[in-house]
């Protein structure tokens, strides 16, 4: 079994990113952000995990 590797930077980010604007959406009323606050997180996290597990990522 692999040791989990660190995400590239630009993977990195994308899932930041994805995570932060669930987070907004969910305490501030933006319409689309609010809409999809949850899908938002949960891409962020699915795509940190992914970059962790596989290193050309």
């Amino acid at each position: 079994m692999k040791a989990p590797s660190s995400p590239k930077k630009l993977t990195w980010i994308l899932g930041l990113a994805a995570g932060i604007l669930g987070i907004i959406g969910h305490y501030f009323d933006a319409d689309i952000l609010t809409q999809y606050n949850y899908e938002l997180l949960l891409a962020g996290f699915i795509v940190l995990g992914i970059g962790t597990t596989f290193r050309e990522i």
